[in-house]
């Protein structure tokens, strides 16, 4: 794929990639992108033990893959108003491999929490949980709250915000998302990371809670620069607190939109493809997760 990056969305038949083909559809008509469909097509390596089994089978991989393709088509092109370029795409391979390949020139990678061959009550799948770890764009993993199991459209864009360089770019995607969608932003720094135990005596009114917590508005503040001036439209709310991020984050899910983090925090490992906030969120979050990576 050349040109414009489209938007990629993974589909297998489940619910799920339903309610992710809906989330990507409404994307790419709010980004005025194009929309890629994709799904692949597996064949176990111990089918090809009877040749004969392995080719009918195969066959029957294969119808049922188009039918999905086409099936998805129609469910994006009636999810928005607007006119859709969509393309489909069948592959055959390993699901994860194959997208985190395609995310190499996607402007987004969009899956639903759990597909197909999953066991029942695992909350983020293999295949989402390898694409958010390994993918070369930003990743979304569509979940809902909605009593037909559809992504909200109303709510704020999230986005969690330190001082990493993933939270950097994280940053710069949620304003483009709260500006595409014409929606507020909530801007939020936890400093858990910091260690100032009550049991201590220490409280809001300490010198020191005070300075880390003026400290941590500095970091907002310096993260949020020149983006307000960018995105004019966009009314931007700021939270500092101190408290474990999955638990602040996971409450204003609760109404959001999206949220957004980065694929690591300043606290995680050198090294660690996904931070221990952004994969809680993952299995936990009441709205949409975008996990983004720094650009390399």
């Amino acid at each position: 794929m050349t040109g414009i990056k489209p938007i990629v969305v993974g589909v297998d038949g489940s619910e799920s990639a339903s309610a992710a083909v809906a989330w990507a559809a409404r994307a790419a008509a709010a980004l005025s992108l194009p929309l890629h469909i994709v799904t692949v097509v597996h064949i176990p390596a111990f089918y090809y033990t009877e040749p004969y089994l392995a080719e009918s089978f195969k066959e029957e991989l294969e119808d049922t893959a188009k039918a999905r393709l086409g099936s998805a088509r129609v469910h994006a092109k009636q999810t928005v108003d607007e006119p859709l370029d969509i393309t489909t795409e069948q592959h055959e391979g390993k699901v994860s491999q194959t997208l985190i390949e395609l995310s190499a020139n996607a402007h987004m990678v969009v899956l639903g929490s759990r597909g197909h061959g999953e066991f029942t009550g695992l909350l983020v799948g293999s295949t989402t949980s390898a694409v958010a770890a390994h993918g070369h764009c930003p990743l979304i993993v569509v979940r809902g709250r909605t009593m037909d199991g559809q992504p909200p459209t109303e709510g704020p864009i999230v986005v969690g915000v330190d001082g990493s360089e993933s939270s950097k770019a994280a940053v710069e995607v949620a304003f483009e998302q709260a500006a595409a969608r014409g929606a507020s932003l909530v801007a939020v720094n936890v400093w858990s990371d910091v260690s100032v135990q009550p049991s201590l005596g220490a409280s809001p009114e300490d010198p020191l809670w005070s300075s880390i917590q003026t400290g941590e508005e500095v970091v907002l503040s310096e993260r949020l620069a020149g983006y307000q001036e960018r995105y004019p439209d966009v009314t931007v709310e700021r939270v500092v607190a101190r408290d474990r991020p999955v638990r602040v984050l996971s409450e204003f899910a609760e109404k959001a939109q999206l949220i957004v983090v980065g694929s690591r925090g300043r606290g995680g490992f050198k090294g660690m493809l996904l931070g221990s906030t952004s994969n809680a969120l993952l299995h936990t979050a009441d709205c949409p997760v975008m996990i983004v990576r720094p650009q390399s």
